[in-house]
């Protein structure tokens, strides 16, 4: 780089930095997700987008990679930083993977939360959760217990090995398993990616190395459709039971041919919407980034921050026979 070029790169870069924040008629919000064409992520979407017309004056800059890898979502934020978006708020794919290009955002004058899969503290200012950890992971392996009385084999299908939400929470259910459902044998946990062939793959591996399996538990939306249609193409619907976390609107069907008991989720359009309301709120400054700070999101209620800047939202919902047509239409 010539002297000329690194004398206005760094001019380029003290003046982003001493840039005010954005008022509310100019905001430009980026909500990054894993991975484009996924059912939950755009429902998120419909909440940011509702949310900015509720505040007014946001403009919402949806993208994210093909796949769910950490590649992908570094080359979209060192782009959004080059946009000189307002505020990034990222579902990651990588807890620490993504650290130092979303640093270098932050170094820029652009707020960064995490929402779903968080990140790493030092990488990101707010972190929301969907809902409590400990509550996720115990109501995942609740879903598959309840339809097992006697108890059984059941099996883990997860998004991605470093998906740091699923990662919390297959924790988190791991280590309610002795006290509450003793009697629940966990095989294995395998990893589908979050695609769709993957996660078909994994499932039909499971069934075949473990003879014995009466449950699926699959808490991503992509890996529970992909293991109850191979449940239901195998002819196994009766024999074993697929949960987990899943949009109504994907998984209706296998709720109603009997490939699935249950299943729960919260309400990805309130995460979409909160998202751009926490973001709004520290980019505007009525809201700080703090341990016991207190932020508003809209008509969802309001969140306090704990000693790492995280909160979460609310608490999974299940959907069953009773209840998943009406959902359905919703999301």
């Amino acid at each position: 780089m010539s002297v000329l070029k690194k004398l206005f790169a760094t001019a380029a870069i003290t003046a982003a930095m001493f840039v005010a924040p954005a008022s509310a008629q100019d905001m430009k919000i980026a909500l990054v997700v894993k991975s484009l064409g996924n059912g939950f992520f755009d429902a998120a979407h419909k909440g940011a987008q509702n949310a900015a017309e509720e505040i007014g004056g946001i403009e919402v800059i949806y993208t994210g990679p093909t796949s769910a890898t950490a590649e992908g979502q570094i080359d979209i934020v060192n782009s959004l930083i080059a946009q000189q978006v307002d505020a990034i708020a990222i579902s990651a794919n990588d807890p620490d993977a993504l650290v130092p290009a979303l640093k270098k955002a932050m170094d820029r004058g652009i707020t960064v939360i995490s929402w779903d899969s968080g990140v790493a503290p030092e990488g990101r200012q707010v972190h929301l959760n969907p809902s409590d950890t400990d509550l996720i992971g115990e109501t995942i392996i609740k879903l598959a217990a309840d339809y097992l009385p006697e108890g059984g084999d059941v099996a883990i299908l997860s998004a991605s090995s470093t998906a740091t939400n699923q990662n919390a929470w297959i924790a988190a259910a791991e280590k309610v398993l002795p006290e509450k459902f003793p009697n629940i044998n966990l095989v294995a946990t395998v990893y589908g990616d979050d695609d769709a062939v993957k996660s078909t793959n994994e499932a039909k591996g499971l069934i075949a190395s473990y003879p014995d399996l009466e449950a699926i538990i699959a808490p991503t939306t992509v890996g529970v459709v992909a293991a109850a249609q191979v449940v239901t193409d195998e002819n196994l619907i009766g024999k074993i039971n697929v949960t987990g976390l899943a949009l109504p609107s994907e998984f209706k069907q296998f709720i109603d041919n009997g490939a699935s008991q249950a299943v729960a989720l919260w309400n990805p359009i309130d995460l979409g919407y909160s998202a751009i309301h926490i973001a709004h709120a520290l980019v505007t400054g009525e809201a700080k980034a703090e341990p016991g700070a207190t932020i508003s999101i809209g008509k969802v209620g309001e969140i306090t921050l704990d000693d790492t800047n995280s909160a979460a939202m609310a608490a999974p919902f299940k959907f069953d026979k009773s209840n998943i047509e009406e959902f359905s239409k919703i999301y």
